[in-house]
């Protein structure tokens, strides 16, 4: 047998439930498995706000679930990889993944990339995507508080996010276009007899209509009696859409490689073989009857057992050995507590079993929490803090809010936990904008980068000690799900930063060519799954070149800028180029974006 460094046992696209319990499985029975999420692990289930239909788990919210999915793939020695598939060359045995980051050879694929929200295509539908209509309850649900909503399906997700938006809306109105909902009783049963949502069975939508503030009316479509029906919200002027009609399966890049349905869902076998030799499908990209969190990691786990069996036999048969890992955090624990109860002279607890029929667990103490960080965080921390090339100096803008000692409490932990990475320095008046009388920073919603308090800027040191700022910038308190794209902002500000693709380098690097400049203002909401994503592509971006700022805004403290742009979903990204000669221009737009997507917008703006 012969090792082959640049060989995978098995390359898994997605990292979802299904990819991530694949992953664990493969993985803990010791084969090398690297994951592939081009945009954010977890899948669409970290859009949603609460799980109670997970077996073992009474209670929690997607995000939660799905990040201690991943930690134990990681924790049993899964390798992880930020990068989008582009092409699958299936034939041999060992095949090749093209990514946007280069080749990965490997001896077998598991395609979990899942599936996204479905457009229906109603009038003004594209059109106020982000100013009225969205698709992510949790993600903007907020902006509709005392408002009423309009929910359009009729399944699992129009079901339960219809009972989740009646926390914000005064009335939410569902439209199912059948005679029922299509979904677990239960699970109807709750939106039916909740007293603030409305059901209106054998209904469409057709169309929505804004004036000022937002939507204003919609019209509505019964398929009973062919009429066409005008709706407006009664109470309030606005009103919000948000549409759930089930998802489109992320596999075109599988076209022409393996057979799919004529609906695009790959067609799996017995054991979720595909069409091609050593190629599995997991998860809501295939053809089934249920989509759900727990039938994905079922899917997982079926996939990851077979290709533990397909990549043994194509090791055996080819003579080529993958470097598979042998000190995994889990073996590590394991061997510490062997070593501590040889020390003691008991007996270690024997560590469970993992296999196609039997179950598998640990037992771990529950982590120290002090101040923002815990003892997990503290871990990841160290690593990143480790890998950083440059010291940084974090410039804090403040004033006399909580939310502002908030930041300085959060930021002075952050350098504490730096090793001298990270330091602080606090901004004087004198160096910020005029204060008005209730002692927050006043600006002017038309800059094209206001300058808001709080705030806290990424800075390198200059020859002469001084703070130099990045272009790269948080106001508000990077907590929540914009932690992860704060800690990754500080690591591409400080070097050597995420590996970015040749072509898109260079794409980075003509940015302001010609002597103009760009701003990219993105506001958020912490409570947001698909805002980090955004937020981290434009400053990636920005870390590579000075003619570029990116700041993010935590739109919860600066409805100003909410009220500017119209904006009623997030992220919502504005985008300003000043040319050389001194002329201006803007795009606003709205939706998780990675940094190919992020460049494409700036070239339009």
């Amino acid at each position: 047998m012969k090792q082959q460094d640049d060989l995978y046992d098995v390359v898994v696209i997605g990292g979802g439930p299904a990819g991530l319990t694949a992953g664990l499985y493969l993985a803990r029975a010791r084969y090398r498995v690297l994951i592939l999420e081009k945009e954010d692990f977890g899948g669409q289930i970290t859009i949603t706000n609460e799980v109670v239909n997970y077996p073992g788990v009474a209670r929690t919210d997607g995000r939660a679930l799905t990040e201690t999915m991943r930690r134990q793939a990681a924790d049993f020695g899964a390798e992880f990889m930020a990068a989008e598939a582009t092409g699958l060359d299936v034939k041999g045995d060992i095949k090749t993944v093209h990514t946007n980051r280069g080749d990965l050879r490997t001896f077998g694929i598991l395609v979990a990339s899942g599936a996204n929200p479905r457009k229906i295509g109603f009038e003004g539908e594209a059109e106020y995507a982000g100013r009225g209509v969205s698709y992510c309850a949790t993600c903007d649900g907020e902006f509709f508080n005392g408002q009423e909503v309009i929910v359009v399906g009729g399944g699992f997700s129009a079901a339960e996010e219809s009972v989740f938006l009646t926390k914000y809306a005064k009335k939410v109105t569902v439209l199912v276009r059948d005679d029922d909902f299509t979904c677990d009783a239960s699970v109807a049963n709750e939106a039916k007899n909740d007293p603030n949502i409305e059901v209106r069975y054998h209904t469409e939508m057709k169309s929505v209509s804004a004036g000022e503030g937002g939507l204003v009316s919609a019209v509505f479509h019964d398929s009973r009696t062919g009429e066409d029906v005008e709706w407006k919200p009664s109470g309030s002027k606005n009103f919000g859409v948000f549409v759930f009609a089930g998802y489109v399966p992320q596999t075109d890049v599988l076209k022409g490689v393996i057979d799919l349905d004529e609906y695009g869902y790959v067609i799996t076998h017995g054991y979720l073989e595909t069409s091609a030799a050593g190629v599995y499908a997991a998860g809501d990209l295939r053809e089934k009857n249920l989509r759900q969190v727990v039938t994905a990691v079922s899917d997982g786990a079926v996939a990851g057992v077979e290709l533990e069996r397909y990549a043994k036999d194509m090791s055996e048969k080819t003579g080529l050995v993958p470097p598979r890992p042998t000190s995994s955090k889990y073996e590590q624990r394991e061997a510490e507590q062997a070593r501590k109860a040889a020390n003691s002279g008991t007996s270690p607890a024997p560590a469970a079993a993992s296999g196609a029929s039997g179950a598998s667990g640990s037992h771990a103490a529950s982590p120290r929490t002090s101040g923002f960080f815990d003892d997990a965080i503290r871990q990841q921390l160290d690593v990143v803090f480790g890998r950083m090339s440059q010291s940084l100096v974090l410039r804090l803008s403040l004033d006399q809010t909580n939310l502002s000692r908030e930041l300085k409490g959060f930021v002075d932990e952050l350098v504490g936990l730096s090793g001298g990475k990270l330091s602080t320095v606090v901004a004087s008046d004198e160096d910020e904008t005029r204060l008005d009388g209730n002692g927050r920073a006043a600006f002017d919603v038309e800059d094209a980068m206001p300058a808001a308090r709080p705030c806290v800027r990424l800075c390198k040191v200059g020859a002469d000690g001084s703070a130099e700022p990045t272009g790269l910038a948080f106001h508000g308190v990077p907590s929540g799900h914009e932690f992860n794209s704060f800690v990754l902002a500080l690591y591409n500000a400080a070097g050597p930063g995420q590996s970015i693709d040749d072509a898109t380098q260079k794409r980075i690097e003509a940015l302001g060519a010609d002597g103009g400049a760009i701003d990219v203002m993105v506001l958020v909401s912490l409570t947001c799954t698909m805002c980090p994503t955004t937020v981290l592509s434009s400053q990636r971006i920005a870390a590579d070149n000075p003619k570029v700022r990116a700041e993010a805004y935590d739109i919860t403290h600066f409805p100003e800028l909410q009220r500017q742009y119209g904006a009623m979903s997030v992220p919502c990204i504005v985008i300003n180029r000043t040319a050389a000669d001194g002329t201006t221009s803007q795009k606003v737009e709205f939706g998780k974006k990675t940094v190919a997507q992020m460049l494409d917008l700036i070239d339009e703006a």
